[in-house]
């Protein structure tokens, strides 16, 4: 059974290492090992009982926007668990201290891009959403060649 932890900047080379297969598939953005040392902060990690990095997810905090009349949301990021944890409840498991995480931060709500069918999003209650309810920095960063979803959750 895997724990779920905060990842420390040394994490970064197995974060870059269990992402590679998902960044080769199209599944998620490239991200060189240096931002994953410098945001070790905003992700979480389920870590197999012999150390072993199973999962990673990025939550990336983005404040309020009083232009737009929005509060703080946050933005739910480089979500994947490797092929042989897929089906065991580690993403569940991420998923679930990911959510408690913003809600402990007062988010008002949980934005995601996935290019999958994000079953798991939507089982925890994300629906569809357009691009002008998210926070317009992250929008701005979006590859439109990847044609992704935008899930959002209220929280």
């Amino acid at each position: 059974m895997s724990r779920v932890r905060g990842a420390r900047p040394e994490d970064a080379a197995a974060l870059a290492e269990l992402s590679r297969p998902f960044v080769c598939s199209g599944a998620l953005r490239e991200r060189p090992v240096t931002l994953y040392a410098t945001r070790a902060a905003d992700f979480l990690v389920a870590e197999a009982p012999d150390g072993t990095v199973e999962g990673c997810v990025g939550l990336r905090l983005h404040p309020a926007d009083p232009g737009e009349g929005r509060g703080p949301a946050g933005v739910v990021y480089n979500f994947c668990v490797a092929g042989p944890s897929q089906g065991s409840g580690v993403g569940a498991g991420l998923l679930r201290a990911v959510l408690a995480r913003a809600r402990a931060q007062a988010l008002g709500a949980l934005f995601t891009a996935t290019t999958g069918g994000g079953g798991l999003f939507l089982r925890y209650g994300f629906t569809p959403t357009t691009l002008r309810l998210a926070p317009s920095r992250w929008v701005e960063s979006l590859d439109p060649r990847r044609d992704a979803r935008i899930l959002a959750l209220s929280l």
